[in-house]
């Protein structure tokens, strides 16, 4: 029943006399060329995700905290790979008002193709954990990787407590609004009783949340 076919082997074309066949050499290279066509048409804001950890979850917060001021379009559930990020990009409408889009790589190169069909104006860095660490030479070199989805942001909210991960994209010099619960961090994080005291620019906020355990804190804050 399709009309419009990309392909990478050639085939019979009788077969098909009412569509239009485009052989290629990578139909994935095809689908992310087209996805980053299509974003470049579009100047709203765009919040990326990336991390080890905790970016579907983040991504969905964020979408229900954030759908009452704008029509959101989003990865459905964790597309997130070289076929699920442009996938998902490809839902961007001109009724949109903000993309929020999570980006996972499992080995080098990866990112910078992601980067380029979303685009994010505004980045966020979750917790860095071990996964695909087999695929990578260093902890450092997962890092490098990662980050190069933050190229273009014009905010980039991460974790001053993750140490490595943060020596890097300082390096980078990215421009970084940090939290956490060392003396580094912009907004600087304390655990008072059952709550969270945040300081921020000279001012303090309470916060209380449903939970305790760490990854979901981390999560919260980001």
């Amino acid at each position: 029943g399709g009309r419009r076919i990309v392909i990478e082997e050639a085939v019979d074309v009788r077969q098909f006399p009412e569509a239009n066949l485009i052989q290629v050499t990578s139909s994935t290279d095809a689908l992310q060329m087209i996805a980053a066509f299509h974003r470049n048409r579009f100047t709203i804001p765009v919040i990326g995700v990336t991390g080890s950890n905790g970016k579907t979850i983040v991504k969905e917060w964020l979408y229900h905290l954030l759908s009452p001021q704008y029509t959101i379009v989003k990865n459905p559930g964790s597309y997130n790979s070289q076929v699920g990020v442009p996938l998902s990009v490809w839902q961007l409408q001109p009724y949109h008002t903000l993309g929020i889009f999570e980006a996972g790589i499992s080995r080098p190169g990866e990112m910078e193709k992601l980067q380029r069909i979303i685009r994010p104006t505004i980045g966020v860095f979750t917790t860095l954990g071990t996964a695909h660490d087999e695929n990578f030479q260093s902890g450092d070199q997962k890092i490098s990787e990662k980050i190069k989805l933050f190229k273009e942001v014009e905010a980039l909210i991460c974790c001053a407590d993750q140490t490595k991960a943060f020596t890097q994209l300082k390096a980078a010099n990215l421009p970084i609004v940090s939290w956490g619960f060392s003396s580094e961090a912009d907004a600087r994080i304390a655990k008072v009783e059952n709550r969270f005291e945040v300081s921020w620019k000279g001012q303090k906020f309470d916060i209380f949340l449903p939970f305790s355990d760490t990854a979901s804190v981390e999560n919260a804050f980001q």
